[in-house]
């Protein structure tokens, strides 16, 4: 089946959830009644890398980002996706959640790998677990920016039958190279779609690429943005997966007592 997948590549304003979600909440509207199924936000949109403040900033998991998530998605119909900043006691998380049409959450996947160069480290803590979740009954996965550096991490994924990958990040503008090549490589060697949406603007201390992309698992670009603010869409079929997967059978060949 066909699905309409929509990449919110949008300004984050730093710190200010409020007038994020505002500003989201139109992106949403605009990308649902253009006929999209999947939405896909960027890494921390509500309140970007303000983590020295995500003691104020940082909501738990009923919190007015996720009311608003969950409206939207049961309003139009759609499935809605991005990493928050999510507050359990005293703790601190970079996390991917997703919203399906029921207003379910099917996804809550914490930031394995942290950012040293952007201080994640300093105010977060990692998670232990993968980003799979089932989408109607589709194996998907999802993984947070510098994650994407890690290859072992994300087939780790695939060879429990994801089909796709979904990116949210804030990837900045002078590694943006980095940024695509590495995404055409992981929808090449997994054999997956990859859906990646970058935020664009600048911070305190970064300016971002944008770069917003989807690809098809033989690494063909689908769709990209630019370095503005767009809403990016292509048309995705999951099923085409697994035909490819049969051509070239790289998960049957594989040979993981070598890879130790």
């Amino acid at each position: 089946m066909m699905k309409k997948i929509a990449i919110i590549q949008m300004n984050i304003v730093l710190g200010d959830p409020e007038a994020n979600r505002k500003a989201a909440a139109e992106k949403i509207k605009e990308a649902a009644e253009n006929g999209s199924s999947v939405i896909v936000l960027p890494e921390l949109w509500t309140t970007g890398y303000d983590l020295s403040r995500f003691d104020e900033l940082a909501e738990t998991m009923s919190g007015p980002t996720h009311l608003l998530m969950k409206e939207m998605a049961c309003d139009y119909e759609v499935t809605i996706m991005g990493s928050v900043a999510e507050r359990e006691d005293d703790v601190f998380y970079n996390t991917f959640v997703a919203y399906d049409p029921s207003g379910e959450r099917i996804l809550s996947y914490r930031k394995a790998h942290l950012f040293r160069l952007m201080d994640e480290e300093k105010f977060l803590e990692s998670g232990n677990e993968k980003g799979l979740f089932h989408l109607e009954g589709a194996p998907l996965a999802a993984v947070i920016c510098y994650d994407i550096r890690f290859p072992e991490w994300l087939r780790s994924h695939m060879i429990h039958g994801a089909k796709a990958l979904f990116v949210t990040a804030e990837w900045p503008k002078p590694r943006v190279d980095h940024w695509r090549n590495l995404l055409i490589s992981r929808a090449i060697e997994n054999q997956c779609f990859v859906m990646a949406c970058n935020r664009v603007g600048s911070d305190e201390a970064n300016t971002f690429g944008g770069h917003s992309v989807i690809i098809d698992p033989w690494g063909k670009v689908l769709a990209e943005a630019g370095s503005e603010e767009e809403i990016l869409y292509a048309e995705v079929n999951w099923e085409a997966v697994e035909d490819i997967r049969k051509q070239i059978p790289i998960f049957q060949d594989r040979r993981p007592d070598l890879y130790e």
